[in-house]
């Protein structure tokens, strides 16, 4: 997998169209879920991309700085391509994820809205639930937050 983590205004057309696809073949189409996925926050984030050997987008999550929308960094949209899941490659877009934020917002605690059902995979990188569980745009979710150092 060949990692890029770049702002909006370094992603090229041909990276924003594939992780705009991306993003709504997994939550709209296969998640059945009707919800504005363009929400004003991705001129404001990173985006990590992850790429096959031909350069195909297998795994996304945006990365949002502390402040933009709370306190804490946040990581969203994680989404990997439905050819590229269980050989590992959930497991290596978080590992990279967390990475990019403690070197863009070193000592921040980082939080994510976890798919319900994905709690335990985001325990297994030290994520705790916060508050009860909720749900948003029909899918059961909880708020999960990790310290870092």
């Amino acid at each position: 997998m060949h990692w890029a983590c770049v702002p909006f205004d370094g992603l090229g057309v041909g990276q924003l169209y594939d992780l705009l696809a991306l993003r709504s073949a997994v939550f709209v189409v296969e998640q059945h879920c009707v919800f504005l996925d363009i929400d004003g926050l991705d001129r404001q984030t990173w985006h990590l991309l992850g790429c096959d050997d031909d350069g195909r987008l297998q795994a996304y999550a945006r990365l949002i700085p502390p402040g933009v929308k709370a306190a804490d960094a946040l990581i969203g949209r994680v989404v990997t391509a439905p050819a590229a899941r269980g050989g590992g490659t959930g497991r290596a877009l978080m590992t990279e994820a967390l990475a990019r934020c403690a070197q863009l917002w070193p000592g921040h605690a980082i939080t994510l809205h976890a798919q319900a059902h994905l709690e335990r995979f985001y325990a297994g990188f030290g994520f705790v639930p916060v508050g009860a569980p909720y749900m948003e745009d029909g899918i059961a979710h909880q708020e999960m937050r990790k310290e870092t150092a």
